[in-house]
């Protein structure tokens, strides 16, 4: 399956809060955000530059948004953009939303991750 393929042009924190958080002013200051809230933590994916020194997080991520938006009963997207990615030893940490998908890589291996994913015939731009 090809897909196509859009780097995001922001640095991304995944930030981790205690459960029950409220959501921040700080994470929808623009630009991406997405949350989830679980009875054990509060997880916030939002702009870098935008979170505070003192947030639990994990910088220096770049997000690769399927084009969208996909229909619910297509099957295999985020495994054919996980799996050529895993093939090459590259994390990534998955988010969906009601449109699209989204796979967030290390900014140093953003480079590596569009070539990877163009050997697999997705189109990445």
């Amino acid at each position: 399956m090809m897909l196509d393929l859009r780097v995001l042009p922001e640095r991304l924190s995944v930030c981790r809060l205690p459960a029950g958080s409220e959501l921040p002013g700080w994470a929808a200051a623009g630009g991406f955000c997405s949350v989830s809230w679980t009875s054990e933590e509060t997880s916030i994916v939002c702009v870098e530059a935008a979170v505070p020194g003192d947030v639990r997080s994990e910088g220096g991520w770049r997000a690769l948004m399927v084009a969208g938006p996909l229909d619910f009963d297509l099957t295999g997207i985020l495994a054919s953009v996980a799996q050529p990615l895993a093939d090459a030893s590259i994390s990534i940490f998955a988010i969906s939303t009601f449109d699209t998908d989204y796979v967030l890589v290390r900014n140093s291996a953003l480079d590596r991750a569009m070539e990877v994913l163009r050997a697999w015939g997705h189109r990445v731009g």
